[in-house]
């Protein structure tokens, strides 16, 4: 297949085709509206469809709340100060913020990769960050392991915040998104887009302050796309050397569901000369997506104002890929991996800060339970991940997988969070 590093359209027939596609596939998964936006060598493409809310039209312009995605802009601006000498990534958090009760091994390396073993969010979204920290019990060892932490970067935030004197947003804006010309947007912002639930429902967002760093921005794609223009070596944010250690796979960071790798901020989609640098991001009723293909100077941005936005960006990749976009593939399991029976001795609640995953037997078969949700029939494979039946389609659809010996596993890993054993 011929790749975008081998082809080279002309804006025109590109936009005609992205538009079609797009507009298809939001009638298809009923979202209100949706953007793309496709940066080749230099030259960038936008085109929207369907509504921001109601009857007011989705623009090139309108900020759609990119949940995640907000924490590659929280990394690229630490790593900028790292560049500058003003924040030493290895250094102990508890020194840079001047505070005691941290543990040493807690440093900013390890909070931007997500091996530093913080649970996903604090327990008191209302409390302190540095006394949510303080009372958090680890996952897994330090920089041992993936495990996906909102806490972890509410953290990162607060040492920008250190290290510069100013809010979060003040620094983002500063550092990050005047530069590249974005106009700041917030999921508290006026003009702000919409999310919606299934069914059409416009929702509001619900966003501690505290977890600012994590999932505030409210970006078009065609914003996301300039972010990713950064890390396609866009002079002025970082340097080559620096950009060099963000995109590094980090050996220990090896996450299930969500990608492939991770680097300090930024996720690793596919292997080897194929990968793909990006970041995933939903809010309430939003769903956003950034790929960024260094060796082939593209970039795609994605922005989905529904709860049906995830599904289609499924569907709209593998489009993309024959329009000849070469996005790598998800891979959940190995091909050849076969259903096993479910141990008894992995029968168990694991816990991940406040939140516990129940693995118990149901009606037919196995269930997991989180906080009270039932997800039935979970099947185990040999090659240790599962898979459990999405209410909403009837699908068995990928979930996790286990870590230790099977019947005496000492921890799950389920949307890249990992969850010890209680």
């Amino acid at each position: 297949m011929q790749s975008v590093r081998e082809a080279h359209r002309s804006a025109s027939a590109t936009a005609e085709q992205l538009h079609a596609v797009l507009s298809h596939l939001t009638r298809r998964h009923r979202v209100p509206g949706a953007q793309l936006a496709v940066l080749h060598r230099g030259e960038k493409t936008v085109v929207q469809t369907g509504v921001e809310r109601r009857d007011q039209p989705m623009t090139a312009v309108s900020p759609v709340p990119i949940g995640s995605i907000t924490k590659v802009a929280t990394a690229t601006v630490a790593m900028a100060l790292a560049a500058d000498d003003d924040l030493d990534l290895d250094e102990p958090a508890g020194d840079v913020l001047g505070v005691s009760g941290l543990p040493a091994w807690l440093t900013p390396r390890l909070l931007l990769s997500h091996t530093s073993g913080l649970p996903s969010d604090p327990a008191d979204g209302a409390g302190s960050c540095l006394r949510q920290i303080r009372a958090a019990e680890p996952v897994c060892p330090p920089g041992t392991a993936f495990s996906y932490s909102n806490l972890g970067y509410a953290l990162v935030g607060s040492l920008i915040e250190a290290v510069t004197g100013m809010t979060w947003r003040e620094a983002v804006e500063a550092i990050l998104l005047d530069p590249l010309g974005i106009e700041p947007a917030y999921v508290d912002s006026p003009a702000t887009v919409s999310g919606h639930a299934h069914g059409g429902r416009a929702v509001g967002q619900l966003l501690p302050p505290m977890l600012e760093p994590a999932g505030a921005l409210a970006l078009s794609a065609a914003d996301l796309a300039e972010l990713g223009r950064v890390h396609l070596g866009k002079p002025g944010i970082l340097d080559v050397v620096t950009a060099a250690d963000m995109h590094r796979r980090v050996p220990a960071a090896r996450p299930y569901g969500l990608a492939d790798g991770w680097g300090l901020g930024l996720a690793h989609f596919g292997d080897g000369d194929d990968a793909w640098l990006g970041h995933d991001g939903t809010a309430d009723g939003t769903a956003c997506h950034l790929r960024i293909d260094q060796a082939g100077e593209c970039v795609v941005a994605f922005t989905a104002n529904g709860a049906g936005g995830t599904d289609l960006w499924h569907d709209l990749t593998d489009e993309l890929r024959g329009l000849d976009f070469a996005l790598p593939l998800p891979r959940f399991r190995e091909p050849d991996a076969r259903p096993v029976p479910m141990p008894a001795g992995d029968f168990a609640t694991y816990r991940n800060g406040a939140i516990d995953y129940t693995i118990r037997p149901g009606d037919g078969g196995v269930c997991l339970v989180v906080d009270g949700d039932v997800f039935p029939e979970l099947t185990r494979y040999d090659d240790a991940t599962f898979t459990v039946r999405d209410p909403a389609t009837g699908r068995a659809t990928p979930c996790g997988r286990f870590h230790g010996t099977p019947g005496a596993a000492t921890a799950v890993e389920i949307g890249g969070r990992l969850a010890r054993r209680r």
